[in-house]
């Protein structure tokens, strides 16, 4: 007899009919989906002023962050200045994105700029195996305009180009990034869920404090990166 907590055992036509109401839900949680995608596809822009950024090969343009193509999806990274390992959240979310190549067909591009030292960011970005392009906007306030001041919180912005011009089209944070995201995706469809503190699950669920199953950036340098040794783990 098992000791772990379990959803309740029915016959195959019960489970059908559960199984088909949750789906109505679903199906109608997608298409307001879509409405949102629609109406993002429709909002106004704002123009920018002519930043520079730092890159891997010194300072570049804004304009130029976006390596030809129209469209330009920027992940603000949290830094925090002194410190070996930066946000978990962050480390975590970025290390999932390792083929981006699609993105070329879409006209766009998706890449990391943090407050840090472009350099520092550099070796983090070893440090725990991340493949995006990193820019940093120590020099610029950039970042501060975009909602990712210094010591601030994580920010998703998007941008289009129309020659040398360049436009913010949209802007989220906080959990407004998880549309993003594949593994609360893939997590939500367990039967235990994300095992946090906070979601409505059935009593005796298992459940942890909220960020406590997350993989710290120490892991994820371990799993991806060169850790603090210098050996590659790819």
């Amino acid at each position: 007899m098992t000791t772990h907590p379990l959803p309740p055992v029915v016959d195959a036509a019960t489970w059908e009919h559960r199984l088909q109401t949750l789906r109505a839900r679903e199906k109608a949680a997608t298409r307001e989906l879509d409405a949102i995608a629609a109406e993002r596809r429709r909002l106004p822009m704002v123009e920018m002023p002519p930043y520079v950024l730092e890159g891997e090969d010194g300072p570049v343009r804004l304009v130029d962050v976006f390596d030809g193509k129209r469209q330009l999806i920027v992940y603000n990274h949290m830094w925090f200045p002194g410190k070996e390992w930066q946000c978990p959240g962050c480390t975590g979310f970025t290390a999932q994105f390792t083929r981006l190549e699609f993105l070329d067909r879409y006209d766009a591009r998706f890449v990391i700029v943090t407050q840090g030292p472009i350099d520092e960011a550099l070796a983090y970005k070893r440090r725990v195996g991340n493949r995006m392009t990193w820019y940093s906007t120590a020099g610029s306030s950039f970042g501060a305009d975009v909602g990712a001041p210094p010591g601030g919180a994580f920010a998703v912005n998007v941008f289009l180009r129309d020659g040398d011009t360049v436009y913010r089209t949209w802007h989220t944070s906080g959990r407004g990034t998880e549309q993003l995201t594949h593994t609360f995706a893939l997590i939500d469809l367990l039967p235990y869920g994300r095992q946090e503190e906070w979601q409505d699950s059935p009593e005796g669920w298992p459940q942890s404090p909220t960020y406590s199953r997350w993989p710290g950036s120490e892991d994820i340098a371990a799993l991806y990166g060169t850790g603090t040794d210098g050996a590659e783990r790819l």
